[in-house]
């Protein structure tokens, strides 16, 4: 592996899903949070908690305001607080929703985060703390070997499709080498590819 990968660099992929313009693919997107604590010890962890706990009524509030149509939890990893949620629509978009109805109680879960610090106050570091989130979201490995290929390409500024096949294996293996937590593949959708939006839209609901 040292072999490879000295011989062959390979740059982390950023995290998230890729945009579609079919809007078919956007639906039921995964987010993947992992945010390391600055304090590791079960003292760190009980804190992240206890951050949730007291604002548990802001976050259900914020949470059922969030303009995109989502499911989200907080959840206690190892030395890490994670946030998973499944939305509908543009990730960017996704996290400014956020911003604007619960900013303040996510300050409170980033500032336990290493790194944290920089990205907050989330209000007034809008973009900051959009890639941010962005960096600590899982890099998902694509369900086609050949968008793998692609994913490679994009971070190393390559234009075409230039490897065989076969080598995927070794590819692949040097990409978790560089991204050791990963989310395997885009999921699977309970529903067919149409937004809720688009749904309500057709029934003349409106939104």
């Amino acid at each position: 592996m040292p072999i490879w990968a000295s011989r062959t660099p390979v740059k982390p992929q950023p995290g998230g899903p890729h945009y579609s313009v079919q809007s078919g693919d956007n639906v039921q997107r995964m987010m993947n949070l992992i945010m390391p604590l600055k304090d590791k010890s079960a003292v760190g962890r009980a804190e992240a908690a206890l951050a949730i706990a007291q604002n548990k009524d802001e976050i259900y509030a914020g949470l059922d305001n969030v303009g995109t149509v989502h499911f989200a939890r907080f959840v206690i990893v190892g030395e890490n607080i994670c946030m998973f949620s499944v939305y509908d629509g543009d990730f960017t978009n996704y996290i400014r929703d956020f911003i604007a109805t619960i900013g303040c109680v996510f300050d409170a879960v980033v500032k336990l985060v290493e790194g944290g610090d920089a990205v907050i106050p989330s209000e007034t570091h809008v973009e900051k703390f959009i890639d941010w989130v962005h960096a600590h979201d899982l890099y998902q490995v694509s369900d086609q070997a050949t968008d793998l290929f692609r994913d490679i390409e994009a971070v190393n500024g390559e234009t075409a499709i230039t490897r065989d096949l076969r080598l995927l294996p070794r590819d692949l293996i040097l990409q978790l080498h560089v991204n050791p937590n990963v989310s395997l593949g885009s999921g699977y959708r309970a529903y067919p590819g149409y937004s809720v939006a688009e749904v309500r839209k057709q029934f003349g609901i409106g939104w």
